[in-house]
């Protein structure tokens, strides 16, 4: 096959996924879920990466086989450095390492986050993609971040949440509520039936373009307490406008930021990505902005919304052509700074 074959395993989290990519066309894309966690109000390091270990060899099997390639066809393997959680890291790193000797096939070292925002350039990911430079507007569980994106590995972080990510946001307000793990998609499904202008949350004051969710979290908590205390059926009575609400603040909350940096930097190329760019209200919020600010704007599909492993192996093939390898001494973290990994990818290409 003309174009280089690209085998992306992600394992930061609570999802095993293994994907093949040729070119920038997506063979496949298999990611194996954790319900366990769904009992526990919250991902367990230590039953993830148990699960991890589990699914890894039956996931990238059937990715494979999906894919209608044999493993002699790969011709590097690409995995999530981090950053994660360090047991479920290690299980991917792990294996990548194995397979890459077995194969002998290059060994690429991709960092998580950087994946979400170059998922835009798989080929079906959209229309088109995004043009140079970009704002992304990247928004997950663990991260939330508005990311210049220069070129492929030049990208600058303009600002950042400096407590709670937004998907923790949901998912900790929906815990309020009662909602099961994880908690972001049932509140967005909810909020679809309810009165978003039911109820008022206040908005933090952050200076530049950095977030905070903490506030918000603890305004719901108390404001819930305290009409409980008048009506016990509270949150039964008024679910969906609870959920409504909510969801209009923090995308107020993400928006807001996102529209002050792409004027002050006089940029019309707009992305989302990440967990949370799955939100309906997120999602519905960029569409108005369309026509309001005559933004440019970039919208990923579902699949490549979550954590998944078409996004690895789409860095890894950008890495792939730069001849930009780790050697077997890489070793998985749970803190891998974006823009170190920036530095690196500029010192390779140096």
């Amino acid at each position: 096959m003309s174009d280089s074959i690209i085998l992306g395993i992600e394992s930061s989290c609570d999802d095993t996924s293994a994907a093949i990519l040729q070119g920038n066309k997506i063979l496949s894309n298999i990611a194996a879920n954790q319900e366990i966690h769904n009992e526990y109000g919250g991902v367990v390091p230590e039953l993830a990466s148990r699960a991890h270990q589990q699914n890894i060899i039956p996931v990238v099997q059937k990715s494979v086989s999906k894919a209608n390639i044999q493993q002699k066809d790969i011709s590097a393997i690409g995995f999530t450095r981090g950053p994660g959680l360090l047991g479920s890291l290690l299980v991917g790193t792990s294996f990548a390492k194995s397979l890459s000797m077995s194969l002998k096939v290059p060994l690429i070292e991709v960092n998580h986050l950087q994946a979400h925002i170059l998922a835009h350039f798989i080929e079906d990911a959209n229309p088109n993609p995004p043009k140079f430079p970009f704002l992304c507007l990247t928004v997950s569980g663990g991260h939330t971040m508005i990311v210049l994106v220069k070129d492929y590995f030049d990208m600058e972080i303009m600002g950042k949440t400096i407590d709670d990510a937004a998907g923790e946001a949901f998912d900790k307000i929906g815990k309020i509520f009662g909602l099961d793990y994880p908690a972001g998609p049932i509140v967005d499904r909810l909020a679809k039936n309810g009165n978003a202008e039911a109820i008022q949350f206040n908005k933090p004051r952050i200076d530049n373009y950095n977030y905070s969710f903490s506030g918000i979290k603890t305004s719901v908590l108390y404001f819930i307490q305290k009409e409980m205390k008048k009506n016990p059926d509270f949150i039964k009575e008024n679910l969906e406008d609870l959920c409504s609400s909510v969801q209009k603040t923090l995308v107020e909350i993400l928006m807001n930021k996102l529209e002050k940096a792409a004027k002050d930097l006089n940029i019309n190329e707009v992305a989302i990505a990440g967990g949370v760019s799955a939100n309906s209200g997120l999602r519905e919020a960029m569409q108005k902005n369309t026509a309001k600010l005559g933004w440019n704007i970039y919208i990923p599909k579902f699949e490549y919304t979550t954590d998944n492993a078409a996004m690895i192996a789409m860095v890894a093939k950008l890495k792939y052509d730069r001849g930009e390898f780790a050697d077997l001494s890489v070793s998985a973290t749970s803190r891998y700074d974006i823009e170190e990994s920036f530095k690196k990818d500029v010192q390779a290409k140096d």
